[in-house]
């Protein structure tokens, strides 16, 4: 065994807001059994609403670099959460890496119960199901990837791909219509099917490879409103056969969050007709084959050998393709600049930072207030690395792309209740 990373952070899923001071219990589910063992108990959640630092065994690491490998390369824990006023709520199946940090979100509720969960003595339970590598979930059904754009008519009016605020998930087969749709921040729902697709012990060029591809699926769903022409009120659904693997309520891991918050607006493109990102679909490449799509554990393979992301996509899916960016992403106040903004920094940009960060501080009081002058000095930078550290990012003190947008992600959230809970 060796050792894996968990973070739990607890939120009101009515207002976004941390909740500090809930009672954490953290069990482990040994696989030879269904007996729960208590790890951690009765630990307390800060101001902002989090558990750092917790240790828990996992399986060797190369059992997650090995597609033959017989063993789990994960363990399995269920973390307990409750707090007066609030329904207790476990999540049944948090996947720990060894080597790794996994975060895991508890959304508690003060009054409702969400319909696609059950009670169990008095719990809101989630059940995780098993990661898609080790778990049996049907193959992609292999589909043009490129796809006819609907008449002016339809839903697509922009000439380029725009980063969506939200993806509506179908949390089953398309023509379920009892499945519930869930409204999912749109780097929330790539992180999720990245965690649930991939290792997140793999090359890190592995991993920019396959988020990349997921991205660029993604985004073809939603430019081409494949579901939406159908008659369906969703973008896209979440069976292995027709999308990828989403998992309501499940953990993800900071490797692979850090990758996704530094190109979640990049996407594949065949030139020199398609002006629509690549439906770009893979397959494992053990237990399924796939031609002229990426095999994980090949993109895998690739990464070890030390070739980048663009390399390895372009083994799989041709060597014409090009890799853009969408130019808008919406939901968020001001659009990053261009410009890595850092001590010395001065303009209107700074000035916009500090007063999200001053609006965020509000709900998590560990990051210090600032001046609101546009002036990026040292008091700037160390509110920008508390932030960082509470939400997984580089602690490195400089607003680039993926620290602006998370800024401004989390300052929706505080400050834009309403956006973040529409009416299905």
């Amino acid at each position: 065994m060796q050792d894996g990373f968990l973070t739990v952070s607890v939120i009101d899923s009515n207002t976004n807001q941390p909740i500090e001071n809930a009672t954490v219990n953290i069990y482990s589910i040994p696989e030879s059994e269904q007996r729960l063992t208590k790890v951690y108990e009765n630990l307390k959640t800060d101001s902002s609403g989090q558990i750092t630092g917790l240790t828990l065994d996992a399986p060797d690491v190369n059992y997650s670099l090995d597609p033959s490998s017989p063993i789990r390369p994960y363990s399995i824990y269920s973390v307990e959460v409750s707090k007066d006023g609030y329904e207790t709520v476990l999540i049944d199946g948090t996947q720990i890496l060894a080597t790794v940090e996994a975060r895991q979100t508890v959304p508690v509720n003060l009054k409702t119960r969400s319909r696609n969960s059950y009670s169990r003595q008095n719990e809101q339970v989630f059940d995780i199901p098993d990661h898609t590598l080790y778990g049996d979930y049907p193959p992609k059904i292999p589909e043009s990837s490129l796809k006819p754009l609907p008449p002016p008519t339809g839903f697509v009016v922009l000439d380029n791909p725009v980063v969506p605020e939200f993806i509506v998930v179908h949390d089953g087969m398309p023509e379920d219509t009892s499945a519930p749709n869930y409204w999912i921040p749109f780097k929330d729902y790539i992180k999720n099917v990245a965690s649930s697709e991939i290792y997140s012990t793999w090359p890190e060029q592995t991993i920019y490879a396959n988020v990349i591809a997921i991205v660029s699926f993604t985004l073809n769903r939603v430019f081409t409103e494949w579901y939406r022409n159908k008659g369906y009120s969703y973008t896209i659904t979440s069976t292995t056969a027709f999308d990828h693997k989403f998992i309501n309520n499940r953990n993800f891991f900071d490797t692979i969050n850090v990758v996704v918050d530094d190109i979640f607006n990049t996407f594949i493109k065949r030139p020199p007709t398609s002006r629509q990102p690549l439906l770009a679909q893979y397959c494992d490449g053990v237990k399924s084959q796939c031609p002229n799509q990426m095999t994980q554990w090949g993109s895998k393979y690739l990464g070890d050998e030390g070739k980048d992301y663009e390399s390895i996509l372009r083994s799989f899916y041709g060597e014409q393709i090009i890799f853009e960016k969408a130019p808008i992403v919406s939901g968020v106040p001001i659009s990053f600049p261009g410009q890595i903004l850092q001590v010395g920094s001065n303009n209107n940009y700074v000035k916009t930072i500090q007063n999200q960060l001053n609006a965020i501080s509000n709900s998590y009081p560990l990051i210090p207030k600032v001046k609101e002058d546009g002036i990026f000095g040292e008091s700037t930078a160390e509110a920008v690395k508390v932030f960082q550290g509470i939400f997984g990012l580089p602690k490195n003190g400089i607003v680039d792309f993926k620290t602006w947008y998370e800024i401004s992600r989390i300052y929706v959230a505080v400050t834009k209740i309403a956006s973040l809970n529409p009416t299905i």
